[in-house]
């Protein structure tokens, strides 16, 4: 089996933890202010502070690698801008969902990307094998038994928050495509400013400019939720899932999920049914079955 650098997975795990905590901020965040316009305020906040990292880091560059970033400048806009409009989507399907569900349930249900990311590796001409439709059954049973309330028709805020996941499976797959290819760090930056730009439209829409008191009312929640949900979150995905695979990154960063549970718990006070918790318990079993190596493929790597 193929080893990845334990220096990309523990950044992956820090981001996991990070973004499970965030759930509580993102919670707390829309007390005084509407979902796009913390979108907008908490993405250009995740922009503005990685501009001193980059500037500190560039100082540390050599002409070589200055050169060959300038070589790649246009592959890097146009990651930046997939990213960012990747992001900007998920992130508003999220925190407008989040409206409506538990900050557990959204957190179990973002984590759904973990099996849609290889289902979308059939577009790409990869194969799917049976454990996989197995873990998607199980996946969405427990979904239902997480989401649905005596009716079988799927709650508003839970049916954004899994369009939302839908979301984030693209965003995944498309950071593997260009995060080999460009700096980690400037892409980070530039797709949020791309997400805040997309919020600040949907914002002015929806809700209209916020006042500058619901702001200032918010500023804890945004600090948390803009400079290490967002910058440090999602910079440390891109620069620790370079040369990853990225099922196995999804895999590691679902774990977002189970820091969501406990964090909503331990600040919110947010219970969940017995139901509920075994509908958590399937999609988890579900999300690890998705990643387990196939054992024929793993005899054959370790023979």
């Amino acid at each position: 089996m193929k080893h990845f650098p334990a220096k990309n997975l523990c950044l992956l795990l820090l981001a996991s933890m990070i973004w499970g905590t965030g759930f509580v901020a993102q919670a707390v965040g829309m007390d005084h202010l509407g979902p796009f316009a913390f979108n907008a305020i908490r993405s250009f906040v995740g922009g503005v502070a990685l501009i001193p990292v980059l500037l500190f880091f560039g100082r540390f560059k050599s002409a070589e690698r200055k050169a060959e970033e300038r070589a790649n400048r246009k592959t890097l806009l146009i990651g930046g801008l997939c990213c960012g409009l990747a992001l900007g989507v998920a992130s508003c399907l999220q925190q407008v969902g989040m409206q409506y569900t538990t900050v557990g349930k959204a957190g179990f249900i973002t984590a759904m990307y973990i099996v849609i990311v290889p289902i979308l590796g059939l577009f790409f001409h990869k194969k799917v094998g049976v454990k996989l439709w197995i873990s998607v059954v199980v996946a969405m049973f427990g979904l239902y038994l997480l989401c649905m309330s005596g009716s079988l028709q799927l709650q508003k805020g839970d049916l954004l928050v899994l369009l939302c996941a839908l979301a984030f499976s693209g965003h995944i797959m498309v950071i593997d495509h260009f995060s080999p290819k460009v700096d980690g760090v400037q892409m980070s930056c530039i797709q949020f400013f791309v997400a805040s730009l997309f919020s600040m439209v949907c914002m002015l829409g929806a809700e209209g400019v916020p006042a500058a008191g619901d702001v200032f009312q918010s500023w804890a929640p945004i600090l948390y939720a803009g400079i290490l949900s967002s910058g440090v979150g999602y910079t440390l995905q891109i620069v620790g899932q370079k040369g990853v695979n990225p099922t196995i990154a999804s895999l590691i960063l679902s774990l977002e999920s189970v820091m969501s549970v406990l964090a909503g718990w331990l600040f919110l006070h947010q219970g969940m049914s017995g139901r509920e918790i075994l509908g958590c318990v399937l999609m988890f079993v579900a999300i690890i079955l998705a990643q387990l190596p196939e054992r024929k493929k793993a005899e054959k790597q370790t023979a």
